[in-house]
């Protein structure tokens, strides 16, 4: 089973950008979610930084009633509608 946040996370996360500082640490952004940067001394620790990072901007965001970008065809801001239901 999958679930739609998930599956928003990980096609996010395809978009994440990772660069190597001066100082040796690392830096991970994801451009098309802005303000979702993380910093650590690997890309490994970057990644999972990153990650967590974009779920709290994801809740946030929902919670606070800002846009979250559409990505392959998932829309967060879209409004739940009703499926009809067939006959059993």
């Amino acid at each position: 089973m999958r679930y739609i946040l998930t599956d928003y996370i990980e096609r996010a996360m395809d978009h994440a950008i990772y660069e190597s500082m001066d100082d040796g640490e690392f830096v991970g952004r994801i451009p098309c979610c802005p303000g979702v940067v993380a910093f650590s001394t690997t890309v490994a620790g970057c990644q999972r930084e990153l990650r967590s990072v974009l779920e709290d901007w994801i809740w946030l965001g929902l919670r606070l009633g800002h846009p979250i970008p559409p990505l392959g065809g998932i829309d967060l801001s879209k409004e739940p509608g009703n499926e009809p239901v067939g006959a059993v």
